[in-house]
């Protein structure tokens, strides 16, 4: 317990003193989150901000203006990770926690605290929550600056087949924003584990899907079947979760359609099926689910493969649940080994293409003067060795260092 508090009393110091004045890094390789990329590039950050980005070829590593010598590492931005859920937690009996476990709402939030620093260590500095109302406080706890962990944009809670029909609908958005949405989650389909087949009728998608719009909130849609991808296409919908089943058909009606696409690689099946354990009896985790998870994973890959060859818009989210949080960057390893994405354009889909899908461009997703400082600086250069995002050494957002782990101590 003392040195988990002499951690934190550290990591708050450390932080404030990065905020209170200029702090200067020398990068050793520089990704720009836009797909260029800089070698011994220096990057000025003030109030929180990135004041100035420049090439300084001839700069000494140990100049005395240098905060953080980072030399030896590439800088990036912050990642984002447009789906992530996490309120999902193992309870103390180790099963997926449910409302109906026992839990006290201090274990709950104790969980939540741990996934989102858990999240923010392993480099996302923004993350994107659709389905939990509980996000809420979560998001305010992190935007005060108590508590440690990444950007959080939440839908509160989700919209489907149930919600009613279109006028129903539409109110239930205007509540969502009401109450503080940053977006709108539906179901369109049924989960993998129940076959994925289609729920939400095409009225009752465009009632949401246009309301939203009209109150300038995005949607994001729940889809595995081609229909309801198409469905949600057509709709005007923002963006499509999954997609396991989607059809050369849908792939190009998307891509038509500007829609962003986030489907999935691995990671959160393989994180279902290497914590069966503690999943199973609950739900839809049943034989017959894991069953149907395990035939979906060869289509996954495949699926990322056809959507980049019809110039679907991707971005980077993991879907990450309980067990996951923190493996995040699994999600793009598996990207690249296992569907062929270029290691850059991963890189880019979860720094600029994901801060515009999130309607953030201007203020993340990029190392460029003016937006926010967050920055993650790892052992390689995941531009050409993805499986570099797994070794973090260094994390800023907005200003902040929230882990240093390199040789770099601030003067």
């Amino acid at each position: 317990m003392r040195h988990a508090l002499v951690v934190v009393l550290s990591l708050a110091a450390l932080s404030a003193r990065a905020q209170e004045r200029t702090v200067v890094i020398q990068a050793g390789t520089l990704l720009d989150g836009r797909g260029g990329r800089t070698l011994n590039a220096r990057i000025t950050v003030r109030d929180g901000r990135i004041e100035t980005v420049s090439a300084d070829a001839t700069a000494s590593a140990g100049s005395a203006d240098v905060t953080f010598d980072l030399s030896a590492y590439t800088v990036l931005p912050g990642l984002i990770d447009a789906h992530d859920h996490l309120a999902w937690h193992f309870n103390a009996a180790g099963k997926l926690h449910t409302a109906s476990d026992g839990e006290t709402p201090a274990q709950g939030a104790l969980a939540m605290a741990a996934n989102a620093w858990a999240t923010l260590r392993a480099g996302i500095t923004t993350a994107q929550s659709p389905g939990s109302p509980d996000d809420a406080d979560l998001r305010v706890a992190i935007e005060r600056g108590g508590l440690p962990g990444p950007r959080l944009l939440t839908s509160l809670e989700p919209l489907d087949q149930t919600s009613g029909g279109p006028e129903e609908l539409r109110a239930k958005v205007r509540e969502r924003k009401q109450a503080g949405a940053d977006l709108i989650k539906l179901f369109a389909s049924k989960s993998i584990r129940e076959g994925g087949g289609r729920t939400m009728s095409d009225a009752q998608l465009e009632a949401a899907c246009g309301e939203a719009k009209a109150l300038g909130l995005r949607t994001l849609v729940h889809a595995h079947s081609a229909e309801s991808m198409a469905a949600a296409a057509r709709a005007g919908c923002t963006q499509v979760e999954h997609g396991v089943f989607a059809d050369e058909a849908t792939l190009r009606l998307l891509a038509a359609q500007g829609t962003i696409f986030d489907p999935q690689c691995g990671l959160v099946f393989r994180n279902y099926l290497d914590n069966r354990a503690h999943y199973l009896g609950i739900g839809n985790y049943t034989d017959e689910g894991f069953a149907a998870m395990v035939a979906a994973l060869p289509r996954n890959a495949d699926v990322l493969q056809r959507a980049r060859a019809r110039g679907v818009k991707l971005v980077f989210g993991t879907d990450a649940v309980a067990g996951a949080h923190g493996r995040n960057v699994e999600e793009l390893v598996c990207r690249v080994e296992q569907a062929g994405q270029k290691p850059m354009d991963a890189v880019v889909s979860a720094t600029s293409r994901g801060a515009d899908a999130l309607g953030l461009g201007r203020e993340i997703g990029s190392v460029a003067a003016g937006l926010q400082a967050d920055l993650v600086a790892v052992e390689g250069d995941p531009s050409r060795d993805i499986t570099a995002l797994r070794r973090v050494v260094f994390v800023m957002r907005g200003g902040r260092v929230y882990r240093n782990e390199t040789m770099a101590r601030p003067r």
